[in-house]
């Protein structure tokens, strides 16, 4: 979406932030490293964890962006479908972006709430999202991780594998939801550890950082319909609607592209609670570098303890 600056000439929209926090609890390690660069920033929450959250995080938020809130709810499907009887699980990814496309009219980049990105990356989307608009295809990127950057030491990860063509466009992504660390590499199981198989630590990987334009809420929108009609009479109480297969069936039908944008940085994630130590202390790392001012983290008692 564009509009008329004040010299009556078309600028880009200033992108907003989606932040999809319907399944995390009081912790965020995000705010240092966003910067007030996007117009706002969007929580998607659940609607019983509205006054908690906002204690927690959101009243610490306002003070450097603009915040609103979306509501994950159950009952937000498509026209005509009922709820599953015993389904409580949400309805995945690409659900949660929908939760917000009320609050949604231009430009915007989807992270997850509990992921520390570094910096770079979110230099690189806003970059993306402020200088780039459709034209004959959907011009939406994402930004990928060395997969070494990515791993943990207590455990496996799930990660989406990426490959690209010699431009750096997205061309396929390959779920592997078993990822461990070994000392000469990584490896991925599909069979519960009966086989694995070697993965190069170089790989390419999204940590779902998104960047997209409006078009991408239509599309979703579409894609939840196929998926209730679907894929949940299949799997009532456990069917996921992610975002990465909305991004791929576009990707296969050739409506869009997906720029794959490179940070050098390491993401940071509590996947399990031994990797909490390591986190914190990687994020006061970066603190006494200087990359998350100490004179910031005072004023708001923002320290790494109490974010992760």
């Amino acid at each position: 979406m564009t509009k008329n600056d004040k010299d009556g000439n078309r600028s880009m929209e200033k992108p907003v932030l989606v932040i999809m926090a319907a399944g995390m609890g009081s912790r965020y390690g995000g705010l240092k490293q966003i910067d007030p660069v996007f117009k706002k920033v969007i929580f998607v929450i659940k609607k019983e964890n509205e006054q908690d959250f906002k204690s927690c995080i959101g009243d610490v938020v306002k003070g450097h962006i603009e915040v609103e809130y979306a509501f994950q709810e159950l009952s937000d499907i498509p026209a005509g479908q009922s709820i599953p009887e015993g389904r409580v699980k949400p309805w995945g990814t690409a659900h949660a972006v929908l939760s917000a496309r009320k609050l949604i009219d231009g430009p915007f980049a989807v992270i997850n709430a509990d992921d520390f990105y570094g910096r770079e990356a979110f230099r690189v989307i806003y970059d993306h999202l402020s200088t780039t608009k459709d034209d004959d295809k959907y011009r939406y990127a994402m930004v990928g991780y060395a997969l070494k950057n990515t791993l943990t030491e207590n455990g496996y990860v799930s990660r989406g594998i990426c490959s690209t063509d010699d431009n750096g466009y997205l061309t396929d992504i390959v779920e592997r939801t078993h990822i461990e660390k070994r000392d000469n590499g990584a490896v991925y199981t599909e069979d519960e550890g009966k086989t694995y198989t070697d993965i190069s630590k170089d790989s390419i990987v999204s940590m779902n950082m998104w960047g997209f334009s409006r078009s991408f809420i239509d599309e979703a929108e579409k894609s939840f319909e196929r998926f209730f009609a679907e894929t949940v009479p299949n799997n009532p109480l456990k069917a996921e609607c992610y975002l990465p297969g909305v991004v791929d069936v576009l990707l296969r039908t050739g409506k869009a592209s997906v720029k794959v944008l490179r940070s050098k940085d390491r993401w940071f994630g509590v996947t399990y609670k031994e990797d909490k130590p390591f986190v914190t202390e990687s994020i006061r790392a970066l603190k006494d570098k200087g990359e998350y001012p100490e004179r910031a983290l005072k004023d708001k008692g923002e320290y790494p303890e109490r974010l992760w």
